[in-house]
């Protein structure tokens, strides 16, 4: 699937805001093969347990305007459920946001990735981790989110 059917934003990182950061990914493509990859094998939606959210640099992470790939996968099989070409800047932004006590105390998770379809219908995912690799492909634990108690 195209990076380009897929445009990102980031909301309610702003350090007054007590509601929980979100992702929003609104997408424009043909909704076929992304209604198969948000599915398992007997065509149930995928819950946010069974997909893993990740960022990784594809410049350097101090280069001016950095940018990278946010992506979401199945960690089931690990097949990529769909992925977008960001600018760094937003991204982290949202994980000091999703780093805060409000986002701390929500219920079900730290932040929301949402995902807009083209026929109205919204997905909305509950996550605590988020992991960040440099344009190397090493993680980058100082810059993820990784809840206490868990080890990678």
């Amino acid at each position: 699937m195209r990076r380009d059917y897929f445009t990102l934003d980031v909301g309610h990182v702003a350090e007054d805001d007590d509601r929980k950061p979100v992702v929003v990914l609104e997408f424009d493509g043909p909704t076929g093969l992304l209604d198969e990859r948000l599915t398992d094998e007997e065509g149930a939606s995928l819950d946010a347990g069974e997909v893993d959210v990740a960022f990784r640099y594809t410049t350097a992470e101090d280069a001016t305007d950095a940018e990278g790939v946010f992506s979401v996968t199945n960690r089931l099989t690990g097949g990529f459920i769909l992925e977008t070409n960001t600018v760094a800047e937003p991204i982290m932004r949202f994980i000091q946001a999703a780093r805060s006590d409000a986002a701390e105390e929500a219920d079900g998770g730290r932040y929301e990735v949402v995902i807009h379809m083209q026929d109205g219908e919204e997905i909305v995912y509950d996550k605590r981790t988020l992991l960040v690799y440099d344009d190397e492909g090493d993680l980058r634990r100082e810059h993820s989110l990784i809840p206490s108690g868990v080890e990678l």
